[in-house]
């Protein structure tokens, strides 16, 4: 279970972040070699993969992993030539900012940078990143989760980079709470709506859930599990954006009527006063990813014992699925000297047995390959703080469940920050859902068709 929360961006961050990316998104949009990705790249030959790894080499690796030095040092007990320095250049945005910053000035740059699943897009648009099928990627595809493969490859079959770890969603509930209003764990929307009202007519002080208004992720999570498709990325310049599909309508009215009856609240999350609220029972269920169970424990140690977790309610109980919120890679950054060395390390980082083992047992990453969710030391772990548990195999289960399809855009900043500005905004206001999604759509056709993008629409 990942140890980190999504961190919440500022407006003001965010649009650095999208004006940072005009020009480059500008250029990488106008034509010239688009063609050259279709081509997969000439595989290096093993004899340049050994002799790259015994050569004296320097590698820089960006990573807000803490303690990810014992992983590391693994890898260069197995390759003493290669001496990896580790930075921790911020997390999340704040090191996209410093690795564009180092892009653009040609200078600056890592060899290997963790980024998150759903940059991966941004990056991968602006020829930032290497195309690891030259150094046999492709014979890892199926060591990880296939959806976790989907979300590092590319139109054309590039793999653009390694999943590190995973966000799988499901649902964390007070068992008490529960218990005390005679509420079974709803397994389809329609029981969480019902218990819902339940709850709200009995007790207005506490909100089945939260769906706060500052935090797209859990929203394109919702979306995700709902089937709805809001970007497909069909080439190298064009997108098709469909924010308000039918599926998203879908989720936006349901979740409309909830906020506008208080049934479910629409506090801004990870802030003092939500941290508070959790310790305090607040919140009833908290819809979250792999990563929460152990963020719970520490972030509301006081109600230990109390909570229990279970899949995500279902639009249709015959057919399971659910979403992803988080996760991140490790990528290889266009521009480093020494590809072989840094390809190699950010698959022995993410694929070798021991050092994937660390990542889930030392610092509690939701894991991405396959040996790993089955792994009976792994699964079988009964944590006291879910009354014993055992939350990772509930979890592990969930990750199968997600879909494969689900896509990212190639301008992620701006589509959060208008989120933000539209339907976040509707959440917070108990406004109008459905139209915040057609105002979403319409803020980010208009962006993608500015910056040179083909855009497509249903």
């Amino acid at each position: 279970m990942i140890h980190q929360q999504p961190k919440t961006v500022g407006r003001r961050a965010l649009l650095a972040g999208a004006l940072a990316l005009t020009t480059v998104l500008a250029t990488a949009c106008s034509g010239g070699d688009s063609d050259t990705a279709a081509t997969a790249p000439a595989a290096a030959s093993q004899a340049d993969i050994d002799k790259a790894m015994q050569t004296p080499t320097e590698l820089t690796f960006w990573t807000w992993v803490p303690n990810i030095q014992k992983e590391v040092d693994l890898f260069q007990q197995k390759y003493p030539a290669i001496k990896v320095k580790v930075v921790n250049a911020g997390q999340g945005e704040p090191q996209y900012t410093k690795l564009r910053t180092a892009l653009k000035a040609g200078t600056g740059a890592p060899d290997v940078a963790q980024i998150e699943f759903q940059y991966i897009p941004t990056f991968s648009i602006t020829k930032s990143l290497v195309d690891l099928r030259a150094y046999g990627a492709d014979a890892y595809k199926d060591k990880f989760v296939d959806w976790t493969w989907g979300q590092v490859t590319g139109a054309n079959g590039e793999v653009w980079a390694y999943p590190q770890d995973t966000g799988p969603m499901g649902m964390l509930y007070r068992q008490d709470i529960f218990d005390k209003h005679q509420i079974a764990p709803p397994k389809t929307w329609d029981e969480f709506a019902a218990a819902a009202e339940k709850l709200h007519a009995a007790d207005p002080g506490v909100a089945m859930t939260n769906l706060a208004a500052n935090q797209n992720g859990v929203w394109m999570g919702m979306l995700w599990q709902a089937g709805a498709k809001p970007f497909t990325n069909t080439g190298p310049e064009s997108v098709k954006i469909n924010v308000n599909d039918a599926a998203s309508k879908k989720v936006g009215a349901y979740w409309e009527k909830l906020i506008k009856s208080g049934a479910v609240s629409a506090d801004p999350d990870f802030t003092d006063a939500w941290y508070q609220s959790l310790n305090r029972g607040k919140y009833a269920t908290w819809l979250t990813a792999a990563w929460g169970p152990v963020f719970l424990t520490g972030s509301a140690a006081s109600t230990s014992g109390k909570w229990r977790a279970a899949p995500l309610p279902q639009w249709d109980a015959s057919k399971p699925a659910s979403g992803n919120w988080g996760g991140s890679t490790s990528a290889v950054v266009t521009g480093t000297k020494n590809p072989i060395a840094a390809a190699k390390f950010a698959e022995f980082l993410n694929t070798d047995p021991a050092s994937t083992k660390m990542f889930a047992t030392e610092q509690f990453l939701f894991p991405a390959t396959k040996a790993l969710l089955t792994d009976a030391s792994f699964t079988g772990e009964k944590p006291a703080f879910y009354g014993g548990q055992t939350v990772n195999q509930v979890f592990s289960e969930i990750s199968s469940t997600v879909d494969t399809q689900f896509q990212w855009p190639p301008f992620l900043d701006q589509a959060v920050n208008d989120w933000d500005e539209t339907v976040g905004k509707s959440f917070a206001d108990k406004g109008d859902v459905g139209g915040a999604l057609d105002a979403w759509q319409k803020r980010l056709t208009d962006y993608a068709g500015n910056q040179g993008f083909k855009v497509e629409t249903n």
